[in-house]
């Protein structure tokens, strides 16, 4: 039931919101009462609801619905769309389900649908679309992240989980209360911290960075972009070269080594593979000794200063915090490796305050201070299908069905894929080399797409279903890495005649026959009260008691009482190494692992390796010198709400901004606001000048997430006149171990837009042109 003109309560993944109304209409966002640093992200959403970019009823390409699956797919994103009614759509998209599957088998299905759609553990797009897929018999998933897809494989090998490791990061009060030093490779940008996947009740991030620094804790940041980490906190800034942070710690691995400030005693109670780790470091094998001037020559950083990091962290309570993106570049596994061996070797796992963090301020629940409520999702059942790609090797997959491509020790085969249904993501936005992604996105039979906007997605695929926003419909939000539990309350009606994905997928499966077997009977207020209850028992099991059901219904929200002591990650394992081992194969943290040497890859040998990057090999980087960072965005998260009011006032002229420094700016004769072009051998995109020497020379900084734009839809390889950097970056995995997403290896070339030629309008949030069916009589 709506609650008109009041207040109600919502929760994103960029924060917790009362939703005022008026007349069944939005009218503005408040902050949360918990929250002293509300996100204004949120704010985007309220002129776009019922905007012209808003997908208002079921819509099916022209040419397929004229001349069935297959049909003129170079049209894609070129050609109108036809509005359809419900019936007809459920009808289409059933009949296409079961042709693919009785002539090609379910294996014939892409189901991976990767992105963060919304908050709420119900409406969850992936998770109502794989339920689907799995009641039909199966579908070709996709495995790991673009946030940190290395890091996910590479870890487990190294300390035996990722994940779990993940939420149990090092809380920032203990670093408060016992550290002295944090050392933050790839920064601590806050930007990041305003976001968490699955809700925020209150944002921390800033808060506890700043009581650090009022205890007395020194920063430094390693990396590009001195803005990475906020100039409040005092940092040291080391201006490393993009993608070489692996060489800078195997730098100070033997600096520790070389000085004896290594912790002996540590590595040889909790580690094993130091031996080996030696061997490289003193070249042995290939006559290279990885010292800090070894280092310096290929990092940029005066090996003093490399050296006297060494030895301060040495001297120190140390936190090593390494970010995601450092995952997101060739040899991407490393980087995280190295930074464990140096963690390790200066002994200090498992100690309040110091040790490893995987990414503080990557996102808000990351060093939380939080008792984390164990929150259930809808169930999914079992997928009978086993064939799966890893994620950010779609591409691939559809240009090369039958293909072998190696993953984790593994050999495997690439599907034929020719049906696509994707609901909650847009891989035009995160995924890389775009014009090679639409050569590919020509492949599948037919393209199903559920989803609110008519974002790149939508405009590229052959049936789009309209969908609701989370505004529009109730749920309840539960993160793994946030205290609060917030009920979701819809605050107006759908617009137009959009449905929630339970209801779409409900529509199908009933043409299907298979009803039933979706729903269970039941509806979406029963389905969120057995989720809520569910997650009660859970929580039960953990000493956390919640309110029952209808007096969390009552009160809106709840919180979890915060743990008495803070938490250190990996500390049962310091205290006692034998009762709580690892999970790797000896049991104890692996500076060398014979089971990822013994999968003999040349791109990713058995411990911490500096190699060098795809874009520097045989090469001339004269043609593109400078070297782009594909940053997350402040004002939006990925694409969402790239065309909300929030995140369209910060661009330049229309465009993305792109940062230069003044040397490079003054090169090219650039001044803040200059519109140019951004460009190399696999695209070129345009973007808004912002001159700062927040970033080294040689670097340009440029966020993603603008939603892709081409000036030309019928020319392949036209760029992209609104600014998305993944016109530019390379498409190739990080190595044969993880088959990561590499963005951040990226060398471009920027140039003043041709003058006197007048810089084209952006089209990105117009909708394509839409027929009626009477037009086609």
């Amino acid at each position: 039931m709506l609650r008109n003109n009041k207040l109600s309560l919502t929760s994103s993944h960029w924060g917790t919101y009362r939703v005022e109304t008026e007349n069944g209409v939005v009218k503005t966002l408040h902050g949360f009462e918990e929250d002293a640093d509300v996100s204004p992200i949120g704010s985007g959403i309220v002129d776009v609801l019922d905007a012209p970019s808003r997908i208002k009823a079921p819509m099916i390409r022209k040419s397929w619905l004229e001349s069935g699956p297959g049909s003129n797919n170079h049209l894609r994103g070129v050609e109108p769309f036809v509005e359809v009614t419900w019936q007809q759509a459920e009808k289409l998209v059933a009949e296409e389900l079961s042709r693919v599957k009785t002539k090609f088998g379910n294996e014939a299905i892409f189901g991976g649908s990767y992105g963060w759609s919304s908050a709420g553990r119900f409406h969850h797009a992936q998770s109502q679309l794989h339920r689907f897929l799995k009641c039909i018999g199966g579908y070709t998933r996709s495995v790991g992240t673009y946030s940190f897809a290395a890091a996910e494989v590479i870890v487990p090998h190294v300390l035996g989980d990722f994940w779990a490791l993940l939420l149990e990061t090092t809380s920032w009060r203990s670093v408060i209360d016992q550290g002295q030093l944090v050392v933050a490779f790839g920064g601590m940008p806050w930007r990041n911290g305003q976001i968490n996947a699955g809700g925020i009740g209150r944002h921390v991030q800033q808060e506890h960075m700043i009581e650090a620094r009022d205890a007395g804790i020194e920063f430094v940041n390693v990396g590009p972009v001195r803005t990475d980490v906020d100039d409040s906190l005092n940092a040291l800034w080391l201006a490393i070269r993009p993608g070489t942070d692996s060489a800078m710690l195997i730098a100070i691995a033997k600096t520790l080594l070389d000085e004896q400030l290594a912790d002996n005693d540590f590595i040889q109670r909790y580690t094993v593979g130091i031996d080996e780790f030696q061997k490289y470091l003193n070249g042995v094998d290939d006559g290279i000794i990885k010292d800090a001037d070894w280092a310096s020559a290929i990092c940029a950083i005066p090996s003093q200063q490399i050296s006297e990091l060494a030895r301060r962290m040495s001297v120190n309570r140390t936190m090593i915090s390494v970010s995601w993106s450092l995952t997101r570049q060739h040899h991407g596994e490393h980087a995280f490796w190295a930074a464990i061996t140096v963690a390790a070797m200066l002994g200090q796992i498992g100690l309040p305050g110091g040790g490893i963090a995987f990414g503080y301020s990557t996102t808000n629940g990351i060093g939380g201070h939080n008792t984390k409520v164990p929150g259930a999702s809808l169930p999914q059942g079992q997928n009978r299908i086993t064939s799966f790609i890893p994620v950010a090797r779609i591409s691939d997959m559809l240009l090369h069905p039958g293909a072998p491509f190696e993953f984790n020790g593994g050999l495997y085969e690439y599907p034929d894929i020719h049906l696509v249904y994707w609901a909650g993501g847009n891989p035009f936005h995160h995924h890389q080399d775009l014009n090679k992604m639409l050569e590919a996105w020509q492949k599948p039979d037919t393209i199903v797409l559920n989803d609110w906007c008519w974002n790149s997605t939508a405009r590229h695929s052959d049936i789009v279903l309209p969908c609701t926003t989370t505004l529009e419909r109730n749920d309840i939000a539960i993160s793994p890495r946030d205290p609060y539990v917030i009920d979701m309350q819809q605050a107006i009606n759908p617009i137009a005649s959009s449905r929630n994905d339970y209801d779409i997928f409900s529509g199908i499966a009933a043409e299907m026959g298979i009803e039933e077997k979706f729903t269970e009977g039941r509806d979406e207020q029963q389905w969120i009260e057995s989720i809520y209850e569910a997650t009660v028992a859970r929580a039960k099991d953990k000493g956390i008691d919640m309110p029952g059901y209808a007096e969390f219904k009552k009160s809106g929200w709840f919180k979890a009482e915060p743990p008495i002591e803070p938490v250190v990650m990996l500390k049962a394992f310091r205290d006692d190494p034998i009762a709580n081992p690892l999970a790797t194969p000896s049991g104890k943290i692996e500076i060398h692992s014979a089971v990822v040497a013994g999968f003999k890859y040349q791109d990713c040998p058995g411990h911490a390796t500096w190699m060098e990057p795809l874009e520097w090999l045989g090469g001339d980087t004269s043609s593109f010198p400078l070297h782009l960072i594909s940053s997350q965005p402040k004002t939006k998260l990925h694409s969402q709400l790239d065309h909300g009011s929030h995140c369209r006032a910060a661009k330049i002229n229309q465009r993305e901004p792109i940062m230069l420094n003044p040397l490079d700016a003054k090169a090219r004769s650039l001044d803040d606001g200059d519109i140019v072009r951004v460009f190399n051998q696999r695209g070129a995109c345009l973007a808004g000048v912002i001159v700062d020497d927040q970033v080294m020379p040689g670097v340009v900084q440029m966020s993603t997430g603008a939603w892709y734009d081409p000036l030309d839809s019928a020319e392949p390889g036209s760029l992209c006149k609104h600014g998305n950097p993944n016109m530019l970056t390379p498409d190739f995995g990080t190595s044969r171990l993880a088959q990561g997403p590499i963005a951040h290896t990226c060398l471009v070339e920027v140039e003043p837009y041709p003058d006197p030629d007048p810089v084209p309008q952006v089209t990105a949030y117009d909708p394509p042109v839409i027929l009626r069916q009477d037009d086609q009589i």
